[in-house]
């Protein structure tokens, strides 16, 4: 409607509808990707990691980072949510809608 590229998408847990506005430098990455083998067979834009894979490099990032706590994707969604968004005053609601929950006492 206005112009911008968005990522309309059904969330995986919850059946929520979200629509995702894709900033350029995300369309940079979505572009780098597109020829990717994974992105042709299975259609879809990114090349994405299972959960345990994910974990997985994360603690090896945090290894050679000699960070000692255990580094998650769930931590990275809780950082997300308090660091960029409360911090920069996003009201809770709209926090809520961002993380795909349905009750905003989940958030």
């Amino acid at each position: 409607m206005d112009g911008e590229k968005r990522i309309f998408k059904n969330r995986q847990k919850t059946d929520t509808k979200s629509k995702i506005p894709v900033l350029p430098i995300a369309s940079e990455i979505i572009d780098k990707y597109a020829d990717h083998p994974k992105c042709l067979n299975e259609v879809c834009i990114l090349p994405i990691l299972s959960n345990q894979k994910m974990n997985g490099y994360l603690k090896e990032i945090g290894d050679l980072c000699n960070i000692q706590k255990d580094i998650t994707f769930h931590m990275a969604r809780h950082t997300f949510a308090t660091s960029i968004t409360f911090t920069n005053g996003v009201p809770i609601e709209t926090v809520s809608k961002m993380l795909g929950h349905k009750n905003i006492q989940t958030t």
